[in-house]
This record gives C-alpha cells, sequence and structure tokens, in this order.
C-alpha cells in the first residue's frame, strides 16, 4: 500500500452543524456531557513506535483517521430527516444485525420518523425492475438479528448512478446507508459523486462488509469471526472423516478470493489441520518436497491428514477462468474440486491406497446468524454509521482501526486489499500448529 497522507484522510461534510443534537438531553441526563466527539480527535493511522519516530523526524503532519461517534450539533434535522438502508452483495453473518442497529439508532436516539428499506441491493433503486421501497419501524426489525442473511435482499453488479440518484431524490432521501464489500461501496461514492454535481444534500456512509476480511484500514470485517467459528465444524467433520478411514484425507474448501485470513484462523481455531494453502503462499504441487509428495508421506507416516485450501489459492495450477462475475470481480477457477482430483491420480501413480473426502461449506457459513461477539461489533457500526449520516458526513465508511471507531474515507477504503503477511505472527501460528513445512517446492 502507498503511504497515506493526512489530505487523503479529510472527510467531506455536507455543510456546517447547525442544529443541537437530541443526544445533548440524554447525555446530560445521564451525567455526561463529555460523551460527544470533536473532528480534531484523531486516531493515528501507524502507531508503530519506528515508524512514528521516522514520520517525526522527517516533519509534517501525522496520517490520522478522524474519530467516530456522536457529534454535538448535527447537520440534519432528526425529526426532518429520510433515511434509507442497503445491502449489495454475498451474503454474510451480521447483515441483519447492522440494519437493526441502524434502524433502532436512528429512531429511538436520533427521533428519525422515516427508514426505507431498499430491497434487493441498488436494484431497488432502479424502477424498472419492480421492487417496492419500504418502510422500516423498531418493531419492523426488532427479531431480524436471529436470523442469517439479509431480511432487505441483495443483489450484485452497478447499476446506474443517474438513476439511483433520481430515485433517491423522489422519495426525499438524506442520508443512504450502504452496507457492503469494496464495489458496493465504489457504487456509494458514484450515488455520492452524482448527488454532489446536483447540488443533492445526499449523505451517503458506508458499513464495510467483506467475509473475507480483506479491506484496508480495519481491525476485522463484521462477520468475520462468525465465519471461522462456523468454519471449525467442518473442519471438525473431516477430521472425523479422515481418522476412520485408512489414508484417510480431509480436504476442505473455505471463503478467501484473495486473502487467507479465514482459512488461516479457522485451521489455528481447530487445532486438528495439517496443510493451509492460501492465495498469498504460491506452492509447488510436484517434486519431492512439492505439496502432492509431502502430503502423502504424511498420511503413510501418520494414516491420515486435513487439508485447507482457500478458494483462490494456487490459481498458478488451474487454466485462468475467464471473464468477472457481476461484481466486477475477476472469476477464479475452482481449486476445490481440481485438488481433490490431483491428490487422487497421484496417490494412485505413487500405489499407495486412499480414502479422500471433500467439503465445501462456503454457504452454509455465509448463511448462518452472526455470534455474539459480531452482534456487538455490527451494532456498535450500525450506532456510529447514524452518528456520521446526521452529522452531514458522507462518502466515508465506518470502520475499527487500533480498537477505536474511525471514519474512513471510501476512496482509502477501497485502494488496496489486505492479505495474511506471511512473514508476520499470523501465519507463524498457521506453521506452528499445522506443522507444514514453510514452503512447498
Amino acid at each position: 500500500m502507498n503511504p497515506l497522507r493526512p489530505s487523503d484522510l479529510a472527510i467531506r461534510s455536507l455543510g456546517p452543524r447547525t442544529i443541537e443534537s437530541p443526544l445533548n438531553r440524554h447525555f446530560h441526563e445521564l451525567g455526561n456531557d463529555h460523551a460527544f466527539y470533536s473532528d480534531d480527535q484523531r486516531i493515528l493511522v501507524d502507531h508503530n513506535l519506528t515508524s512514528l519516530r521516522a514520520a517525526i523526524e522527517a516533519g509534517g503532519d501525522l496520517p490520522c483517521f478522524e474519530l467516530a461517534g456522536p457529534r454535538r450539533r448535527l447537520f440534519f434535522r432528526p425529526e426532518e430527516t429520510v433515511c434509507a438502508v442497503v445491502t449489495c452483495g454475498g451474503l454474510c453473518p451480521g447483515l441483519n444485525d447492522v440494519i437493526r442497529s441502524i434502524v433502532i439508532q436512528a429512531h429511538h436516539r436520533y427521533g428519525v420518523a422515516r427508514i426505507l428499506g431498499i430491497p434487493f441491493g441498488f436494484e431497488g433503486l432502479v424502477p424498472e425492475y419492480g421492487h417496492h421501497v419500504f418502510n422500516m419501524t423498531p418493531g419492523f426489525v426488532s427479531n431480524i438479528h436471529r436470523f442469517g442473511g439479509t431480511m432487505l435482499g441483495s443483489s450484485r453488479g452497478p447499476q446506474s448512478p443517474e438513476r439511483m440518484v433520481d430515485r433517491l431524490e423522489e422519495l426525499g432521501v438524506n442520508i443512504l446507508f450502504v452496507i457492503g464489500g469494496d464495489g458496493t461501496q465504489r457504487g456509494g461514492l458514484a450515488i455520492e459523486a452524482e448527488a454532489h454535481r446536483r447540488g443533492l444534500k445526499l449523505a451517503v456512509v458506508g458499513v464495510p462488509k467483506t467475509i473475507d476480511n480483506d479491506m484496508v484500514y480495519m481491525d476485522k470485517s463484521f462477520g468475520y469471526d462468525t465465519a471461522c467459528a462456523a468454519a471449525v465444524e467442518p473442519i471438525r467433520a473431516a477430521h472425523t472423516e479422515a481418522r476412520s478411514a485408512r489414508n484417510g484425507i480431509g480436504l476442505v474448501k473455505l471463503m478467501g478470493r484473495h486473502s487467507g485470513f479465514i482459512a488461516s484462523a479457522a485451521a489455528i481455531a481447530s487445532g486438528e489441520v495439517n496443510f493451509v494453502l492460501i492465495p498469498e503462499v504460491p506452492f509447488a504441487l510436484e517434486g519431492d518436497k512439492g505439496f502432492l509428495e509431502v502430503l502423502r508421506q504424511r498420511v503413510v507416516n501418520r494414516g491420515h491428514a486435513v487439508v485447507v485450501v482457500a478458494e483462490g489459492a494456487g490459481q498458478e495450477h488451474l487454466e485462468a477462468a475467464v471473464g468477472t462475475d457481476a461484481s466486477g470481480n475477476k472469476k477464479l477457477s475452482d481449486i476445490g474440486p481440481f485438488l481433490r482430483d490431483r491428490i487422487t491420480d497421484y496417490f494412485r501413480s505413487c500405489r499407495t491406497d486412499l480414502t479422500l473426502k471433500y467439503i465445501d461449506p462456503s454457504y452454509m457459513i455465509r448463511s448462518v446468524p452472526a455470534n455474539e461477539q459480531d452482534r456487538i461489533y455490527c451494532m456498535r457500526l450500525g450506532q456510529n454509521a447514524v452518528h456520521a449520516g446526521l452529522a452531514g458526513k458522507s462518502g466515508i465508511i465506518v470502520g475499527r482501526w487500533h480498537s477505536s471507531y474511525v471514519h474512513v474515507p471510501v476512496a482509502v477504503a477501497t485502494s488496496a486489499r489486505r492479505q495474511v503477511d506471511t512473514t508476520g505472527d499470523v501465519w507463524l501460528s498457521v506453521l506452528e500448529t499445522t506443522g507444514q513445512p514453510a514452503t512447498f517446492r
């Protein structure tokens, strides 16, 4: 990633904040008049001491994120404000929790009277699709956090910013909350740019969603903890199958197009995985120290093995897929069946008996409800998104960085992908937990 400059982290506001927040009354009743945040309260982007010393010696301001949280004065008058919520892209644990948090926070804490649900992603803002926008109340969303998926529905793919802004203007929307990944957030930024071009006072606030945990400048993404916990169960099943058969192998494919965070964390959590293959670490299949022979030796010597592979791993061994998916992501070839077949063929060529069970639980993991830890995180993200929107912040996502909730410009948050540091402690822990070689070559 390129180094950030302080100017890269400037947050756009729709205008001066002149309206007293209704939270003034709530905080005063609690005897806490200091719960508000000002725009000059900041969190360092890089808090490494060596980096700080170098930056201070070089002179100039240090790059910092603006702290998220309630502002004493607002841009929008809550009782006259119309909010809308949209979810886009693939499913992820916690989507309903974020929706519920936004609705409850906006209605009960600020007194926003109208909160609209946009059905089926950005499609819901294009009339030709025939989707109907509906009102959301606290009663309407009271139990949705108990279920997986998104009660709004979702879709992939871009829509015309001009058409979407036409619809938002027609609906009288003042704040649009966009819940989705990097492509979705870029779509939200296009909406904001079109509204700005027209002179509309429309705030666009994002809550970033990426089950792969690969968005930069975030401690983690919501749903990630739940996904890792859910991934342990198919690993357990694979281990049971493998050790219950002579020369048994359990092969599990997990999510991770470009980043191996889920595969790594689930392997460490289970303690039953012998090999982890992730996109960040290329590997050789053939040769005495290639993956296939090392795997065979493990099975011959120990009787069984469990392999976890991230979906984006090993693409160098497959014929490249053509085109992109509806979200604009480059299509991947399917490593799971490829690896299953190559392992089977290799053992056969070596005249080594094999019982292999292949498990792909991806959609089962994506669809589960959020666990308690993720629910707390989703509640906090939704609350801070509402604080930002009513203060007139726009073109931002709300994230958590160094354990503090911050505002990150969408352009910064979508500028790169976060990946497992193969020289860092997470990958070292994987190697120590599995006992696998550092490389297959």
